[in-house]
């Protein structure tokens, strides 16, 4: 006997960013389609996935913030990495069979030591647990399989690494990087150059680039806000762009950005600026990204002008 289909749930269009302290065992687009489900938001999406190991910040986008998630994509990150000393595992984390035990006999000025060795830019070879492609295939598949293929270095920056505390064949450090490290070969790294060998046992995202897990809320407190609660969570989708230099243009010439003529500014040349017309917010109305050159500011992703009435503002 089939069973009788509930109500069908009205989807919305909303615009804005929601700062997600993803929890521990779900994967990113699990977290993602509970949050979209929750706020009937049409369309959705996250700026980067956590592994189910990780927990803490998911900036969700919804709506017209989807078309800004590369500038959070891009933007250094911070982690809390809990390693444990003297075991490396098959995956370079927790959740791996353990492939090697060694002895742990180091000492605080060596842990300060190693840390100090993998500051700055440096070469990382991707685990074999990731998800990046290989001929079409994600590497985490093929590791399933038994299969390993040579992997190209990627060149990153780590900013700082700081010992938070550390106690027998635990180590928690706080790191600083850029986008693309992968916090679990730092800490099989670390613990090579510690003589012990390490694993990463637990991780957690506390800042994507001026975005902070402080700001975050959970999806046990947002499944208990009622709707419009929920709603207020959202932020603009320029908090996105973090300090990016702002553009501040008059109503006319506004409107003809939206358009995407370009428009003399007397402004220096710059790279990435975000683009503000007239508007309730203190900014002003946000309009969308541009770059300078030569005296011409000439737009990059722009909102429709119904999203920039939509958008939070």
């Amino acid at each position: 006997m089939q069973r009788p289909r509930g109500p069908r749930q009205v989807r919305r269009v909303l615009h804005g960013v929601l700062l997600l302290d993803k929890p521990l065992g779900w994967t990113s687009n699990d977290a993602l389609q509970k949050v979209k489900g929750m706020l009937r938001a049409e369309k959705a999406g996250h700026t980067g996935t956590l592994d189910p190991l990780a927990t803490g910040l998911l900036p969700l986008c919804l709506g017209a913030a989807t078309k800004f998630s590369q500038a959070s994509l891009d933007a250094d990150k911070r982690y809390i990495a809990t390693l444990k000393l003297g075991e490396r595992t098959s995956t370079g984390d927790r959740e791996g069979e353990v492939i090697e035990s060694r002895p742990v006999a180091v000492d605080e000025a060596g842990i300060r030591a190693a840390c100090a060795r993998f500051t700055g830019t440096i070469d990382q070879l991707p685990p074999m647990h990731s998800a990046l492609k290989h001929e079409g295939r994600k590497l985490y598949d093929l590791a399933r399989a038994g299969v390993e293929v040579e992997r190209t270095p990627r060149r990153v920056t780590i900013h700082a690494i700081d010992m938070l505390s550390w106690q027998a064949d635990e180590l928690v450090i706080d790191v600083r990087c850029s986008k693309g490290t992968y916090i679990r070969t730092l800490a099989e790294d670390i613990g090579e150059a510690l003589g012990c060998g390490a694993h990463l046992s637990a991780l957690r995202r506390t800042e994507s680039g001026s975005l902070k897990v402080a700001d975050a809320i959970g999806i046990d407190a947002l499944q208990a806000l009622e709707e419009p609660e929920r709603d207020a969570r959202l932020l603009p989708p320029e908090v996105l762009l973090g300090n990016w230099p702002e553009v501040r243009l008059p109503a006319d010439e506004a409107g003809r950005f939206l358009t995407g003529l370009r428009r003399r500014v007397a402004l220096a040349d710059q790279p990435a600026v975000k683009v503000f017309g007239p508007g309730r917010h203190e900014h002003g109305a946000f309009l969308g990204t541009a770059h300078i050159t030569a005296g011409e500011l000439i737009a990059d992703r722009l909102l429709s002008p119904i999203e920039v009435q939509d958008h939070p503002l």
